[in-house]
């Protein structure tokens, strides 16, 4: 049976290294949007040990512009990762297959493993896209090694599932990756009142956790409310672009917010919880309420 290693999925944000062992070079990569990105600049390093990779990106890209490949600007993403100075700083990333795009127009004779280093790095992503029920399966797994209750890991998966529908429906509509996050923040307004990073300062956690992943079930319910509200307002108005997406975003966030009020009416309470999923002193990941109480004993 695989081990709890094996099994930690990524979250929204996660940064981590990875060494191209032929060139010796480590590779900042971060998870986002369900995949991972990987520093431009590093690979440029890593593959033609310019001194100055940042220029030779810079030098690239005019060159591409150039070539008529002004469409790759549009699938270059900026994110945050750690410089060596320690602080998180936004750099160009790209994910594995516009990576392989850049690299036909890099003239190195590193390109050829690189890509296959990259093959490699990214197969298990691969995998679950073709069989997207490994990654469910994995998903649930790693969950509950980590010691969630089979009710909030349910609500869980299927906010996944939610997610996954409703950022493909804006991929199809003319959303840019950009602005997912802000529709997301239009949605989590709407519903909790809350943007998504002050539903995090809410709750204790750093900006880097997944937010979800600290929930509670009735707030992942809510959450999922929301966004398969937003999915079905966008193709019921056959919305299009950005601003008629967001109009959707208001519409379906306003009508779970609306059964977040309806509820807390009858609970006499908020819904939104402080409620966080910390590590213990054994470094075993465990729910805690605000009483320091462990949820899932």
């Amino acid at each position: 049976m695989p081990n709890k290693k094996q099994l930690q999925m990524p979250f929204e944000g996660e940064t981590k290294l990875d060494l191209f062992k032929p060139a010796g070079k480590e590779i900042r990569k971060v998870f986002h949007n369900d995949e991972w990105h990987f520093s431009v600049t590093d690979v440029i390093e890593a593959i033609t040990d310019s001194s100055r990779p940042r220029q030779y990106w810079v030098d690239l890209k005019a060159k591409l512009s150039q070539e008529g490949m002004d469409e790759l600007y549009g699938k270059i993403v900026q994110l945050k990762m750690p410089s060596p100075d320690g602080k998180e700083r936004t750099t160009d990333t790209a994910n594995t297959e516009t990576l392989f795009r850049i690299m036909q127009s890099i003239p190195s004779p590193k390109a050829e493993p690189f890509k296959r280093w990259l093959a490699k790095v990214g197969f298990e992503r691969l995998e679950e896209t073709s069989s997207p029920e490994k990654a469910i399966q994995r998903a649930i797994i790693a969950y509950k090694l980590k010691g969630y209750p089979d009710d909030w890991i349910d609500a869980r998966i299927r906010t996944i599932l939610s997610r996954k529908e409703l950022t493909g429906e804006w991929a199809k509509r003319g959303v840019k990756d950009s602005e997912y996050g802000i529709l997301t923040g239009v949605i989590s307004k709407e519903t909790f009142n809350l943007t998504p990073q002050q539903h995090k300062d809410h709750k204790g956690i750093d900006k880097k956790d997944n937010l979800r992943d600290h929930m509670t079930d009735l707030e992942l319910i809510l959450t999922m409310l929301g966004e398969k509200s937003t999915t079905s307002i966008a193709v019921a108005h056959d919305s299009k672009g950005f601003d008629a997406n967001k109009l959707a975003a208001h519409t379906g966030g306003q009508i779970a917010g609306n059964a977040r009020k309806s509820l807390e009416r009858e609970l006499g309470r908020p819904v939104v919880s402080s409620k966080n999923y910390l590590p213990d002193r054994d470094n075993q990941d465990q729910l805690i309420d605000e009483g320091g109480k462990r949820l899932n004993e």
